[in-house]
């Protein structure tokens, strides 16, 4: 929008030599030229007012700084050299002095100023074509349709908040700690708003509290039972200690509070509801007890490793991070081989400091059941508690009742230790190698059948063969068993991972609708063959269409069946013919045997049925592919190297049977009686039309 702002300056006065007005002295002197000049009305555009000082502003419709007042104090007088006939002469000394016309320089800026509207109308065009292009492109990066001076001052502060954006968000994902370090300021990462269970982060951040929890669970009975806590290194254990309580108090405040959590199948991540939700868990209050600061009873015990035996009751934490590693492995059961085996050292360790406290309690070397404080002592200790538990033998029998006691209950605990430890052990072995259980069963149950229907050695051999390829290229003899565990939707995510790269290369399917391709993809079915196997058979009837996974198969022929006519390999369909065509065209027409062990996907005529019904399109494409390649398969048959010979005199057609019929009667009956016959049949059944004409 074009505004005109016209600002009227006050003349100032003029000398009175120059002066033109009546006043009460007397007349004012005429000019020598003309006694009274009239008003010269051309000069003068009805659009502009004639002053000193003539100030023409124009408002853009983007960031355009205001021009200055322009002057026009010194315009340029009009030429000396005009006619005496012009309107020029006619004017005063006054009015030359003026501008000639307020519109001509009006004019002039105005055109000034089109031109810098077009060209930001141009620039506008230019963003919103961007814009269309890219839909999601904030609003607030759009010009806007007007800006005066206040929308450039605004526009200046929005460019101020975005460069004071990044700054902020740094400040935001970083935090200031109380301290410096070489005179600077040491700054942390601050934690995210919300973590899942399973993010890394988050997974990562409970090893370093697992690793705290283990700090307390192995050590404390170390430094109570043994003698490595010192004066000496005492502040090496109390730095190690309060490190870990601050770990504790960390997960409290910045990762416990921060846990996404379900409720109502929706996934909460409210930092109020978070926290609420955290404060109302059994974790939460056994989380509030383990820092529970009995360490203030170091004013009058001193420093005894006992009074932190609260941290042990943060133990939810490690059986949560066992449960993310065992999620996160590709093998699980290594992990949980290696925890088992965990567990059995750690009830050795704490075997071990039990004797080491016995044996002082008793004395050292007081007697041989006791240690004798030589050597390492919690080497020798842990020696002695495995070979307690584990019930070996060789030891040297207990004295006092004090040793006896200790030494009964060593045993009963190492075989109730020891059963549960063998059988979790047995557990997770089991676990770990339960599907090669499987093919194992099913091979022996395999055997034990065809032995006892005393089938061919030949067809065992093949089958067992069948049974190890199998089990080693896909590690499980049914996919199908595994994949119907699973929701339709992960089953065709799983399908489309693994088999889409090799469904998509097939020509037969290109073009055809994408979601068709994945509907087909869960009704693929992965068999086997073994070198030699016929795949279909010629005449047969056709229930299967093929694709090859991996491997080759051969099209063959001959009176043996030993011609190769052509060689398939992996990426490539056929049977299709017989599946897609209809009517009499369902029959194999070749041979078609695996070259060495080849893996189909073999999808049935039923199911592509179904498939197609929901994709008519896609139906329609098959077809007409189908009836192209039955139309190539179709050639005509040539002769002598491809040329077809032409006879001069055509042969002869043969007689029609009926014709021969009525020629074998002739000769029997004679020509004349035959034809004789004839005649007077069709004169009776003339007479008798006449004779119901007239009756009517």
């Amino acid at each position: 929008m074009l505004s005109w702002v016209v600002k009227v300056v006050p003349k100032p006065p003029e000398p009175p030599s120059r002066k033109v007005n009546d006043t009460e002295e007397g007349p004012a002197q005429a000019p020598p030229a003309v006694a009274a000049p009239p008003p010269v009305q051309p000069l003068i555009s009805p659009y502009t007012v004639r002053t000193d000082t003539v100030l023409l502003r124009v408002h853009r419709l983007s960031n355009i700084p205001e021009e200055e007042d322009e002057d026009e104090d010194d315009p340029d007088p009009a030429p000396a050299d005009e006619p005496t006939t012009s309107p020029a002469d006619l004017l005063t000394a006054e009015d030359r002095t003026r501008p000639l016309s307020a519109a001509s320089v009006g004019s002039v800026l105005v055109q000034d100023r089109l031109n810098q509207l077009v060209s930001l109308f141009k620039g506008r065009t230019e963003r919103q074509k961007e814009r269309l292009v890219d839909p999601d492109e904030s609003e607030e990066d759009a010009p806007s349709a007007c800006m005066g001076p206040v929308d450039v001052s605004t526009r200046l502060q929005r460019e101020d908040k975005k460069d004071e954006a990044p700054a902020a968000a740094q400040e935001e994902d970083e935090f200031e700690l109380p301290f410096k370090i070489l005179g600077r300021p040491v700054k942390l990462p601050r934690p995210p708003r919300a973590v899942g269970p399973t993010d890394p982060v988050y997974v990562v951040w409970l090893f370093f509290v697992v690793a705290a929890w283990n700090w307390n669970v192995w050590l404390i009975p170390v430094r109570w039972a043994f003698p490595y806590q010192t004066p000496d290194n005492i502040h090496l254990w109390l730095l190690a200690d309060y490190t870990c309580d601050l770990i504790y108090i960390a997960d409290i405040l910045l990762f416990q509070t921060r846990l996404q959590f379900v409720r109502g199948g929706d996934i909460v991540c409210d930092r109020k509801e978070m926290r609420e939700n955290y404060m109302t868990t059994d974790r939460f209050k056994t989380d509030l007890l383990s820092l529970f600061p009995l360490e203030l009873c170091y004013i009058f015990t001193g420093v005894n490793p006992l009074l932190r035996f609260p941290r042990l009751l943060k133990y939810q934490v490690f059986f949560e991070f066992n449960d993310r590693m065992e999620a996160v492995m590709k093998k699980a059961y290594i992990y949980r081989v290696i925890r088992t085996s965990t567990y059995l050292l750690y009830s050795l360790h704490i075997n071990a400091c039990l004797f080491y406290w016995g044996s002082a309690y008793e004395g050292l070397g007081a007697t041989k059941w006791v240690y004798d404080g030589k050597g390492n002592a919690y080497i020798r200790c842990y020696y002695f508690a495995v070979k307690t538990l584990i019930t070996i033998g060789g030891l040297p029998d207990p004295t006092t009742v004090f040793e006896i006691c200790f030494q009964l209950i060593n045993y009963f605990v190492g075989v109730f230790a020891f059963s549960i430890m063998i059988g979790q052990m047995r557990d997770v072995v089991g676990a770990a190698t339960a599907g090669e259980n499987y093919y194992r069963a099913c091979m022996d149950s395999t055997v034990k059948y065809m032995n006892s229907y005393s089938i061919p050695q030949e067809v065992q051999n093949r089958i067992k063969t069948w049974y190890d390829y199998t089990w080693k290229s896909q590690g499980m003899l049914d996919e199908q068993e595994l994949l119907v565990q699973l929701p339709t939707k992960m089953h065709l995510d799983i399908a489309v991972d693994v088999n889409y790269t090799i469904v998509s290369r097939v020509a037969l399917f290109q073009g055809c609708d994408r979601q068709m391709v994945f509907d087909m993809l869960t009704r693929l079915k992965s068999v086997v063959y073994l070198p030699g196997d016929f795949v279909c058979k010629k005449g047969e009837i056709g229930r299967e269409m093929y694709i090859i996974k991996q491997g080759e198969v051969q099209v063959v022929g001959g009176p043996d069946l030993q011609t190769v006519f052509v060689t398939i390999r992996a990426g490539s369909v056929f049977g299709e013919i017989s599946l897609l065509a209809g009517g009499g065209g369902n029959r194999r027409t070749a041979n078609v045997k695996a070259h060495g062990f080849a893996n189909l996907f073999i999808l049935d005529k039923k199911d592509l049925a179904e498939i197609l019904v929901h994709y008519p399109e896609s139906q329609k494409l098959l077809r007409k592919k189908a009836k192209m390649m039955l139309t190539k398969d179709k050639k005509p048959e040539l002769k002598d190297g491809g040329k077809e010979t032409k006879d001069v005199i055509p042969p002869q057609q043969e007689t029609p049977k009926m014709f021969r019929a009525a020629l074998k009667v002739t000769e029997q009956a004679g020509m004349e009686g035959t034809f004789a016959k004839l005649r007077g049949t069709y004169k009776e059944a003339d007479a008798s039309q006449v004779r119901q004409r007239q009756l009517q």
